[in-house]
C-alpha cells in the first residue's frame, strides 16, 4: 500500500474539488447519475444480505463494495463534493466561486436523484414482479426502513429533526474519510482498504446518507411505505444532506485543509524561553 503523507493527499483534495467545479455539465450529471445508481445498487445488495442472513453486520460489511466501484471509476456522490468543492474555494484558486460550487452541488444532487431513482423503480419491478406481487420480504424490509426513518422521527418533532441532522452529519464525517481513502493511496488494493473502514461504520451504525436515502425513500413509497413525498423531504432528505454538508466539511474537509495544509507557523521556542524568563 503505497502512501501518501497529509500535504500531498491534502492537496489532491483541493485539486480535485477545483477540476469538479470546472468539470462540464454533462460530466458533472453522467458521473453523478451512475454514482448514485451504482451506491443504490450496493443498499439493495446490503438489505438483500441482512435480510437473508439476519445479520445485520454482515450487510453492513459488503455495504462498501459499492462505495469502492463508484468511486474508482471516477463518478461523484454529493457527500463527496460537499467536502471537496469549498476547498478550491478557500485556497482561492483562479475562477472559483461561490456560485461555481453551488453550481456543482445543484447538479450531483440532480444526477444522484436520477441514478437511486431509476434504481428504485427498477428493484420495485423486479421484486414485485412487474407490480403483480407482493415486494417480499426485502422489498417489505426497504418499505419499513422509510417508514421508520420519516415518521418515526416526525413523533418527535424538533428533537426528532435534529436527529436525523445528527446522524447525517456522523454519516458524512465517515463517508468522506472514505472519500480521503481514495486519495492516501497510489495502490487499488490500498485505496479499497482505506475506503472500506469508514463506510463499514457508518452503515452499521445506522447513520443518514443523503444519496443512500434518494433510493429507499421512493423505492419505499413505490413498494407501499405508508408516508407522503413531503414526509420525506421533511422528516428525511433536507436534514440528512444539511448535516451531510456540516458534517463532512467541519469534521474532514476543514480540519485537515487547516492542519495540514495551511499548517500554522511551527513555534519559536527559543524566543518563548527568553519570554518565559523575562
Amino acid at each position: 500500500m503505497a502512501y501518501l503523507i497529509p500535504s500531498e493527499f491534502v492537496t489532491k483534495m483541493v485539486d480535485a474539488g477545483e477540476s469538479k467545479i470546472f468539470m462540464s455539465t454533462r460530466d458533472t450529471l453522467i458521473r453523478a447519475y451512475m454514482a448514485g445508481a451504482i451506491l443504490a445498487l450496493a443498499a439493495v445488495f446490503a438489505v438483500t444480505v441482512a435480510v437473508q442472513t439476519g445479520v445485520f453486520l454482515v450487510g453492513a460489511m459488503l455495504f462498501p463494495v459499492g462505495f469502492c466501484m463508484l468511486y474508482l471509476m471516477g463518478f461523484d456522490l454529493l457527500t463527496g463534493v460537499f467536502v471537496l468543492t469549498p476547498l478550491a474555494l478557500l485556497d482561492k484558486r483562479p475562477g472559483v466561486t461561490t456560485q461555481g460550487v453551488l453550481r456543482n452541488w445543484g447538479l450531483v444532487f440532480l444526477g444522484n436523484f436520477a441514478g437511486a431513482l431509476t434504481v428504485a423503480f427498477m428493484m420495485a419491478f423486479v421484486f414485485t414482479y412487474g407490480f403483480n406481487t407482493d415486494p417480499g420480504p426485502v422489498g417489505s424490509k426497504i418499505a419499513s426502513v422509510g417508514e421508520a426513518r420519516t415518521l418515526g422521527y416526525a413523533q418527535y418533532g424538533l428533537a426528532g429533526w435534529l436527529t436525523i441532522f445528527l446522524r447525517g452529519m456522523l454519516c458524512n464525517w465517515m463517508v468522506s474519510m472514505g472519500v480521503v481513502g481514495a486519495m492516501i493511496s497510489t495502490t487499488v488494493s490500498g485505496k479499497v482498504l482505506a475506503m472500506w473502514m469508514p463506510i463499514m461504520l457508518f452503515f452499521f451504525m445506522g447513520f443518514e446518507h443523503s444519496v443512500v436515502n434518494m433510493f429507499l425513500f421512493p423505492s419505499a413509497m413505490i413498494m407501499g411505505g405508508d408516508f407522503s413525498i413531503m414526509d420525506y423531504f421533511i422528516w428525511n432528505e433536507i436534514p440528512t444532506a444539511l448535516g451531510n454538508l456540516v458534517g463532512g466539511l467541519a469534521f474532514t474537509g476543514l480540519t485537515l485543509y487547516s492542519t495540514h495544509y495551511k499548517t500554522a507557523p511551527k513555534r519559536k521556542l527559543a524566543a518563548s524561553g527568553k519570554e518565559a524568563m523575562a
